[in-house]
């Protein structure tokens, strides 16, 4: 079955973090820049294009897992094993808020789409922030073991959750149930993605699979092979019949969606590669690495 895609090959490498990066998202406005957080404790944002660092975010006192921009560009909301979430102000360069309630690591953290909330996940809850109010507004709970990711719903109605006691969650936001839980995983689910039109999941895990579920009968569709260990990141690509993914494997793979078959793998990276993510346009991605570097393909 010949599958017709985009052909990826490793364009440049950028380094200045001093120790492995967790994540890095595009900017979703200016698909030149990205953000970075790494274990270093710093938050970066690159001009992929010139290959340039523009700021370095520093406040945190620990790891950084998260790092993403808002839906304007103008904010950058993370978290940390120092128990915090921050708010930065890219303009200004600077920490404008500090959200604090937890004990634990703060794992995965994101904006609701219309930037008013924000999610969370520490231990085995969830927590929904209010950013006008500074405080938590709901909890989730329901998950045996530590929770790994957390995201809402491209409508802002649901989040998904994916957890070391190797279910899915999906949760009503506004009633705070748990909708579905989906089962299927033998092992801990690092990442949990909605697709752009929210209709199915994407998830990846430690038992090397990948697996696509649908959201509204919470059944999985296809199981994805490939990877000989963990896979750390999955993603959709905008149009939704792509999806990429990072593993301990070293590599990143391309997955058609509606075979399943494996599309092409990106071989570059010296370590664990533990996040990528795509272009608004399909035609670039970035990944970051144990080996402390951040690569782009295109």
């Amino acid at each position: 079955m010949q599958i017709q895609a985009k052909y990826f090959q490793l364009l440049k490498s950028l380094t200045g973090h001093n120790n492995l990066i967790r994540t890095v998202k595009f900017s979703p406005i200016d698909s030149r820049k990205i953000v970075s957080a790494s274990d270093d404790a710093t938050i970066r944002i690159w001009d992929i294009v010139s290959e340039k660092q523009l700021q370095i975010f520093n406040g945190h006192l620990e790891q950084v897992y998260a790092a993403e921009f808002s839906s304007y560009g103008d904010m950058i909301l993370s978290c940390s094993g120092d128990t915090t979430i921050r708010l930065w102000d890219v303009k200004l360069g600077k920490e404008i808020m500090k959200l604090e309630e937890n004990l634990n690591s703060i794992w995965s953290t994101c904006f609701s789409p219309d930037c008013k909330n924000i999610l969370s996940c520490s231990g085995n809850k969830i927590q929904i922030w209010s950013v006008n109010s500074k405080k938590v507004i709901k909890r989730l709970e329901g998950h045996s073991n530590s929770i790994q990711s957390v995201q809402f719903s491209p409508d802002g109605k649901m989040v998904l959750s994916s957890s070391e006691d190797s279910t899915i969650a999906i949760w009503d936001v506004e009633s705070g149930e748990r909708l579905k839980e989906l089962k299927g995983h033998h092992s801990s689910v690092r990442v949990a993605k909605f697709s752009p039109d929210g209709q199915f999941i994407v998830s990846g895990s430690e038992d090397t699979t990948i697996r696509i579920w649908d959201v509204k009968s919470g059944n999985e569709l296809k199981k994805l092979k490939g990877h000989t260990d963990v896979v750390r990141d999955v993603c959709y690509f905008l149009d939704g019949y792509t999806i990429a993914s990072c593993s301990r494997d070293n590599s990143i793979r391309l997955w058609d969606v509606k075979s399943g078959i494996e599309i092409q793998e990106l071989q570059g990276h010296s370590d664990w590669v533990i996040g990528l993510d795509i272009s608004r346009d399909g035609n670039t991605i970035v990944s970051c690495s144990f080996d402390n570097s951040i690569r782009v393909w295109g």
